[in-house]
């Protein structure tokens, strides 16, 4: 029998549901007294609504998923509140903060359509295609023909009106066209083409009539659509696959920024974060000379961050150095009890080494998959390039970039997010993600885990890498800094080899990462940091407590995280207030 907030929790999710035939509901009853099957069933939904309307840069997308997202606002605000438990009340805020983030970023989709859509007139006529078929509507041969036939000529004629916008006004009949948009818009070209595609594969060869009609306007059209996405993306926005190529991003503006900071329930403006970057990169700047006085170099932190750099190991030993690594820093929070590591975690890790091809946007170590991902030049390189990975991948940047990624960071992480409370993946943020790795970082400092100036300088300089992801990639998003800007800030405040710079710098701006993933490293940390000292230093918990505690409520914002571990449940209407200031 279901309990009374059981049952109120079902009539409230019925109510929303829309009825087919005018009786029985469409989506089940989700009888739980906390929310956590409620999540398990807005993720089922969301994903198979995601997959079917699947259709990118196409209204029919955007709208669908739009319902959706008010259809389970709705629900989400006929559940009781009042009568949750705590952990309910942490999951409703949750899927409250996503929601909100789902539909802000459906928002920003629509208008960066809006700025490609003169480019893309022949859009709506190839998605027509599909959104019939996915009906189950009999395909008309002949006409679907006959509007493929005309694609080439408009084509041809639209790439005779674009011209490059480098700051000058359009002419009459011309489109003036950004590298931002042009690349934007090439990517879009290619989601086109492949929509194109799927409609062609599903009828070829099954439906005679079709292939006769088809085939030839078909063929034409893919590839002038091809020829197209390349324009765009070579002669409109520079990008060519060369080495040389401009770095061009896409930056998402104040207004965006301040959504996304809302919805990962961050209570300072960006400016205030890049206030913190810019506090933390000094007192890194402070502790490098101090490490470059105890090597005898002075104040000259660069030529003692460069003998740093000159201590990697020969070809073909990165693997040896990493698992050495490895295996001492899971012994170092073992012996000091500061976190379980089942034993199984640690049986579960592995090597895999990073291509040159992906090095360009990937140059340092990174996780995956149970699997910390290697970085060092192959013999494919050239042999700058080497001699840059190598000294980028030394022994002391090493040593802190591997507890980072296996243990206690990341794979422990996941190990542990996969196995407790596994449906709160969906609230995945940077500041938790990240944040947890930079937190360990921040803490084997304190612990001294470095034990020679070399050492010190190998962790300062990842720490001051963070401090300035934070300035340059928020600094980027807000129009005030140019990616050649940031790079030149990464080699001149932080060290970097201008190779890595540069692949960091792409990476930044891809658009394969959130805006605010790269401030999420140090200002997660230094919220975790902070949670610390409220609840270990003031004797409400112990270390491997807190950082058990941590792992086991899964990934979300801090804030959040915060009152889960407190034990305050966070108010209906949660607003982000916590103003926190971890120091040094």
């Amino acid at each position: 029998m279901l309990t009374t907030l059981a049952a109120m929790v079902v009539m409230a999710s019925c109510a929303q549901t829309p009825r087919g035939d005018g009786g029985t509901p469409e989506v089940l009853a989700i009888p739980a007294t906390d929310l956590a099957e409620f999540v398990r069933r807005y993720t089922t939904d969301r994903d198979g609504v995601g997959r079917f309307y699947d259709v990118e840069w196409s209204e029919a997308r955007f709208d669908r998923m739009d319902a959706l997202f008010k259809e389970w606002q709705d629900r989400l605000a006929a559940v009781p509140y009042d009568g949750l438990s705590l952990d309910a009340k942490v999951d409703a805020t949750l899927l409250r903060l996503e929601i909100g983030h789902e539909r802000a970023r459906l928002d920003l989709s629509r208008r960066r359509l809006a700025e490609m859509d003169p480019l893309l007139p022949f859009r709506g006529a190839v998605q027509s295609l599909e959104w019939s078929r996915r009906k189950m509507e009999r395909v008309d041969a002949e006409n679907a023909a006959g509007s493929l036939a005309g694609l080439p000529e408009q084509i041809k004629a639209l790439r005779k009106r674009i011209k490059k916008a480098e700051g000058n006004e359009a002419k009459e009949g011309e489109i003036g066209v950004s590298a931002v948009v042009a690349q934007r818009a090439s990517g879009a070209v290619r989601e086109i083409r492949r929509t194109l595609r799927e409609w062609f594969d599903f009828y070829n060869g099954y439906q005679p009539e079709f292939s006769w009609w088809t085939r030839k306007p078909y063929t034409e059209a893919v590839e002038a659509l091809d020829e197209y996405a390349k324009f765009l993306r070579e002669e409109i926005a520079g990008l060519k696959g060369k080495d040389d190529d401009p770095l061009v991003g896409d930056p998402i503006g104040a207004g965006a920024l301040a959504a996304d900071l809302s919805s990962e329930a961050i209570a300072l403006s960006p400016a205030e974060l890049v206030a913190i970057g810019e506090r933390e990169l000094a007192w890194c700047e402070a502790r490098m000379k101090e490490a470059s006085r105890a090597m005898g170099l002075g104040d000259d932190w660069k030529a003692a961050l460069a003998r740093v750099k000159a201590g990697h190991v020969p070809p073909g030993e990165q693997d040896d150095l990493v698992t050495e690594q490895a295996r001492f820093a899971i012994a170092f929070v073992r012996e000091r009890d500061l976190v379980t590591v089942p034993a199984l975690c640690d049986e579960t890790w592995r090597l895999t080494m990073i291509s040159p091809e992906v090095q360009k946007v990937l140059p340092f170590a990174a996780y995956g998959g149970q699997n910390m991902m290697v970085a060092y030049p192959t013999d494919a390189m050239k042999h700058d390039d080497k001699l840059m990975s190598m000294r980028g991948n030394n022994r002391h940047f090493t040593r802190i970039v591997t507890p980072h990624e296996l243990i206690p960071g990341h794979h422990l992480q996941r190990f542990v997010s996969e196995r407790s409370r596994p449906y709160r993946l969906i609230f995945s943020t940077p500041f938790f993600v990240e944040g947890w790795a930079l937190y360990w970082e921040m803490r084997l400092w304190e612990l001294g885990y470095a034990t020679t100036p070399e050492d010190r300088l190998g962790m300062l300089f990842w720490r001051a890498h963070r401090a300035a992801r934070i300035i340059v990639s928020l600094r980027f998003h807000l129009g005030e800094m140019t990616p050649a800007e940031m790079i030149e800030f990464l080699v001149d405040r932080v060290g970097h080899e201008r190779w890595g710079a540069t692949s960091e710098v792409r990476r930044f701006i891809g658009g394969d990462y959130s805006p605010l993933y790269q401030c999420g490293y140090m200002i997660g940390g230094l919220q975790l940091i902070a949670l610390r000292r409220e609840l270990v230093e003031t004797g409400r918990m112990t270390d491997k407590a807190f950082n058990d505690a941590v792992l086991s409520q899964n990934t979300m914002p801090i804030e959040v995280l915060r009152a889960a571990l407190r034990g305050e449940a966070p108010a209906r209407e949660f607003v982000p207030t916590w103003r926190f200031d971890a120091g040094n």
